[in-house]
């Protein structure tokens, strides 16, 4: 189904929930949809094999219902527009938006409560990312910082990041 953000009348209407095995397809589909955004050379999809093999709907299920991993969606009129997924609680392992709802907000959200949860699960206030290089803007907005150099693994390009959070 295409998403067209037009039509939503109040992006505030955007709701973020925890996402369920049920949400696998949707959330292989979306950020299969946003490969050129972090592919080393999109022409080539064939060098990111290994990556894509871990975005399947089934081993997106299986991150799901492994315990490893908690995701969070964000959901428009019905319509999955983004997903936030962190692994053991530190590292940010997923972050997309649906195209059409880019510079929206979204991803702060999506943020705001995956970190929240972590935090509460005994995330003592150290995250680590690898940015693709078009999100690093992103990432940096939300509080990252460049750890190293931009890397090519597996034909994802990346930047790894940290945020350390302070006590209140």
């Amino acid at each position: 189904m295409a998403i067209d953000a037009p039509a939503m009348a109040d992006w505030n209407a955007v709701i973020i929930r925890e996402a369920t095995p049920m949400d696998a397809d949707a959330i292989s589909a979306l950020i299969h949809s946003l490969a050129r955004w972090f592919l080393a050379d999109p022409g080539r999809p064939e060098d990111a094999a290994a990556f894509f093999e871990t975005i399947t709907p089934a081993a997106v299920a299986d991150a799901l219902a492994g315990g490893r991993f908690r995701y969070h969606v964000a959901e428009a009129d019905g319509v999955m527009v983004g997903v936030v997924g962190v692994r053991e609680g530190r590292h940010l392992y997923h972050l997309f938006v649906a195209e059409p709802f880019h510079g929206r907000g979204i991803a702060g959200r999506l943020w705001a409560q995956a970190r929240r949860v972590a935090l509460e699960e005994g995330n003592p206030g150290e995250f680590t990312v690898n940015s693709s290089a078009s999100a690093i803007p992103v990432y940096e907005r939300l509080g990252f910082v460049p750890t190293g150099e931009l890397q090519v693994q597996n034909g994802i390009a990346f930047l790894p990041m940290r945020l350390t959070i302070g006590p209140s």
